[in-house]
């Protein structure tokens, strides 16, 4: 699939928004929803972590399709449908000029066309698809293939953030555009702190923290002084969940108020969690979230309780 055919497939973000949900119409709060969060399909890491050469191997990625296919058709089935599909992030393992990138592209851009077109895609950029320390050129072409590396949309009376979290890791060859969204950042959260939103909530790859803000910085995380100056941030704003992946496991905790959740992976797995995806519930009062294994959400679909929550009125 070529990337003028994708564009066809995917309501890709462009201008910093999402025209799959026009704010005007989506500013005001109409009842709860929810929708699903997945993160690091990453195809060709399962083969190149499985022969120790996890930087250049990947030449292929066959469970990674076969995985990426179930976890769209066991979306495809839930009723009723969830409102957005968000991956957070490493969507391929080759890095920017690496081999198989275009390759492994095309298979990911093949298995999401088939995600129910009422359905929209919410695509973040991870360190693999932008590379560890990003340039413009690698962050044109994110832009190019998938969509804006950073945007926000409305729906439903809560405001998304999507961010690219790898100008917080590493901007030293691209200070413009990190200082670019960070600006554009403190207009959408100036709007949030405004408490014009039912909720704020945030997607992007690198967590803040893994379980607490204290913590010692690590590959998984952001150091503890961006994160601190982040996190604080975001609640001043009144965000008060941010969804991540980069761990390639379940992890997570709170700061205050803020809610960090990292949410293992469709593909490769490096603890003891299963591939799944996570469902997550937006009431007037709370969100909610759960992470199901892919074999549990086609064979079983969406709990009870959760989906309670969405009676509520």
């Amino acid at each position: 699939m070529s990337v003028t055919e994708a564009g066809g497939v995917f309501r890709r973000a462009r201008g910093r928004t999402l025209d799959a949900f026009p704010s005007e119409k989506e500013r005001e709060w109409k009842g709860p929803f929810y929708f699903i969060q997945g993160a690091d399909p990453q195809f060709g890491l399962m083969k190149a972590w499985s022969t120790g050469d996890s930087d250049s191997g990947g030449d292929e990625w066959g469970q990674e399709i076969r995985l990426t296919e179930q976890a769209v058709e066991a979306i495809n089935k839930l009723k009723p449908k969830p409102r957005f599909f968000v991956l957070c992030g490493d969507l391929i393992h080759a890095m920017p000029g690496m081999p198989w990138r275009k390759e492994q592209t095309a298979d990911l851009q093949r298995v999401l066309a088939r995600v129910d077109s009422d359905i929209p895609l919410v695509l973040v950029s991870g360190n693999h698809d932008v590379g560890n320390t990003p340039t413009p050129e690698t962050v044109a072409e994110f832009q190019q293939t998938w969509g804006d590396d950073y945007f926000s949309f409305w729906l439903g009376g809560v405001l998304f953030l999507v961010l690219n979290s790898q100008f917080w890791y590493d901007a030293s060859r691209c200070p413009a555009l990190k200082q670019a969204q960070d600006q554009w950042l403190d207009q959408q959260l100036s709007v949030a702190g405004q408490r014009k939103c039912q909720h704020a909530i945030v997607f992007q790859h690198i967590p803040l923290f893994l379980r607490s803000i204290d913590e010692e910085d690590d590959y998984f995380n952001l150091t503890k002084s961006v994160r601190k100056e982040v996190a604080d941030k975001f609640i001043r704003a009144g965000v008060t969940a941010v969804f991540s992946g980069h761990y390639h496991r379940n992890a997570g905790g709170t700061y205050q108020n803020l809610d960090m959740v990292v949410s293992s992976a469709i593909g490769c797995q490096l603890g003891q969690d299963t591939h799944g995806l996570r469902v997550v519930v937006v009431t007037a009062e709370k969100i909610v979230h759960r992470y199901y294994s892919l074999d549990e959400l086609s064979e079983k679909g969406i709990e009870d309780d959760l989906m309670g929550l969405m009676e509520e009125k």
